[in-house]
């Protein structure tokens, strides 16, 4: 059935994935994009969607689009992302503040809500593996903090009629994203990328599986407050994976002279933290410390396809290769 569906994000990597297949899906798209956006970034939509001038920064405009609005769905994937230079306001006026408000007029129109929220909520490095649905919170970071506070929100109106779910997706890949994959196959490329000198499995998750958690999301009756991680059918060890890109790009395995002890990984980390740097602090975490999820509980009840992150990734590299 088509429904007309509050978006927000569509100009970022997830959003705009989303849409393609909200929109192939035959659904009726109305979407905030913040005023100083380049056209560029939305191009794309701009005679299949509408589109509202809004930054969600502003909390007073936002609740006055909200009053005169309502919508059968909202899916809410916009937010300032973690190691960006925005102030602690931004981020909680963005992260936290305008989530409620799109709860409170979800809440007045009963309409389904869907928050794109993130594994972060877990920490950067989970306490236990495979983290779960039940893994302690950890607001390591002032971004995981502000995912965490949003969680919260939502679960409290779901106590109160909210029908809500949350999807909590690891780091994204695909093409046409610079984020930590296009990194990561940069670094290889160049040949600059040091692992540790130890088995690191990390847990990724390709843009085709998240699309598919959206579209089930909306379209199959799910319990209120439901939680699901989202990532690949499993972990990759890293220095499989930077065997696989270096394969794709320079038709051999990566160098084995570019693995360092993991204690430097761990001064990095300090060097990180004494610099107020959350995304270097990251980037040492990410490729020297071991984080993947129990996805069990999101395949089964979405029945999500499952998709091995090698060879899955060739979609980044075969993209990496045009630029």
């Amino acid at each position: 059935m088509k429904k007309k569906i509050l978006l927000t994000g569509i100009t970022g990597f997830i959003g705009r994935n989303v849409a393609r297949v909200l929109l192939n899906n035959g659904h009726e798209l109305i979407c905030p994009i913040r005023p100083d956006t380049s056209q560029h970034r939305w191009q794309d939509f701009q005679d299949k969607i509408t589109t509202i001038s809004l930054d969600l920064s502003d909390i007073k405009q936002l609740r006055d689009f909200l009053s005169a609005n309502c919508f059968d769905a909202i899916v809410h994937i916009a937010a300032l992302r973690g190691g960006r230079k925005y102030s602690r306001d931004q981020y909680f006026q963005v992260n936290v503040n305008s989530t409620e408000q799109l709860i409170i007029n979800a809440m007045a129109n009963q309409s389904q809500f869907l928050f794109c929220s993130s594994v972060g909520v877990f920490g950067a490095i989970p306490s236990t593996l495979p983290a779960n649905n039940r893994t302690p919170k950890i607001a390591d970071n002032y971004y995981h903090f502000t995912k965490i506070r949003a969680e919260q929100l939502i679960q409290n109106y779901v106590l109160k009629g909210l029908k809500a779910v949350i999807i909590r997706p690891s780091i994204t890949y695909g093409a046409h994203d610079f984020g930590f994959p296009f990194t990561l196959t940069k670094l290889i490329e160049k040949k600059l990328l040091f692992l540790p000198n130890t088995p690191v499995k990390i847990h990724l998750t390709n843009i085709d599986l998240l699309e598919q958690a959206f579209e089930k999301a909306l379209d199959i009756p799910l319990e209120s407050g439901s939680e699901f991680i989202v990532a690949d059918a499993k972990p990759v060890d890293i220095h499989d994976l930077a065997n696989y890109i270096s394969s794709q790009i320079h038709g051999k395995p990566y160098s084995r002279n570019r693995v360092l002890s993991p204690v430097y990984f761990r001064m990095g980390e300090k060097l990180a933290d004494a610099l107020h740097s959350d995304l270097w602090k990251a980037r040492f975490e990410l490729i020297s410390r071991s984080w993947f999820y129990d996805v069990s509980e999101s395949m089964n009840i979405l029945n999500l396809k499952k998709i091995d992150t090698i060879p899955a990734f060739k979609t980044v590299t075969d993209w990496y290769k045009k630029l």
